[in-house]
């Protein structure tokens, strides 16, 4: 299972707003929000945030965000009450709440572990992309040296809105699937926020490259991915 996914909002609407828009790009993760009062209300709520981490939880860790300083504050006691158990995989993390929950949640629905979904939501503010060790998760490994040569292609952008959200969400977890290092003109494919400042519109020109074990599989398979379109044409 998955790492889960809270959101902690002063807004019940703009909690449950980012959960609509994360769930675009990662289907598989538990997502939750914990937005409002308990009366509906501009504020956070103690039993709102301790049953979202509850239903976020699978197993694999809890990652939680949180919008202003009052939130944090809920959820670090929040937390302080959960059970032992469940205690010790909830992660609070200081990260721009938009762009570091989309980035968690594409973490997480590419199997990465409870310190990449954490890293990835870090990187929304700055700080690398992946945890030191290089690890990404059951399926996702990506070693810092990997041997052999590099391998890539190019290729050009056919979506009419570009690569927007949702297509630069299946490419990253596309990418951090193979046992390799992957580039997206010269951006780390594992970093959904780093390809989506590429701003790559229809007509671009793409080169991937790819160095590792997998490299040409990788590079054949993203090429292919993006010549399809996403989907969308």
């Amino acid at each position: 299972m998955s790492v889960g996914i809270v959101f902690v909002s002063h807004s019940e609407k703009i909690a449950h707003g980012l959960v609509d828009l994360a769930r675009q790009m990662a289907r598989g993760v538990r997502l939750e929000a914990a937005g409002g009062t308990d009366d509906g209300g501009v504020g956070t709520s103690f039993d709102r945030v301790t049953e979202a981490i509850t239903a976020a939880s699978s197993g694999s860790g809890v990652v939680v965000l949180c919008d202003l300083g009052s939130a944090y504050l809920t959820a670090e006691t929040a937390v302080d009450f959960l059970d032992d158990g469940l205690r010790a995989g909830v992660r609070i993390v200081d990260a721009p709440l938009v762009e570091g929950g989309v980035a968690a949640a594409v973490a997480a629905e590419s199997g990465g572990t409870l310190d990449a979904v954490v890293a990835a939501a870090r990187s929304a503010a700055g700080e690398p992309a992946a945890p030191a060790d290089g690890s990404g998760g059951e399926g996702a490994a990506q070693s810092e040296s990997l041997d052999g040569d590099v391998v890539s292609a190019t290729v050009a952008i056919v979506n009419t809105d570009g690569l927007h959200a949702r297509p630069a969400a299946e490419l990253v977890k596309l990418a951090s699937s193979f046992d390799a290092r992957v580039t997206v003109n010269g951006a780390d494919a594992r970093s959904l926020l780093l390809i989506m400042t590429l701003a790559l519109a229809q007509g671009t020109d793409v080169t991937i490259a790819a160095r590792g074990p997998q490299a040409r599989d990788a590079v054949e398979q993203l090429t292919a991915l993006i010549r399809s379109g996403f989907g969308e044409v």
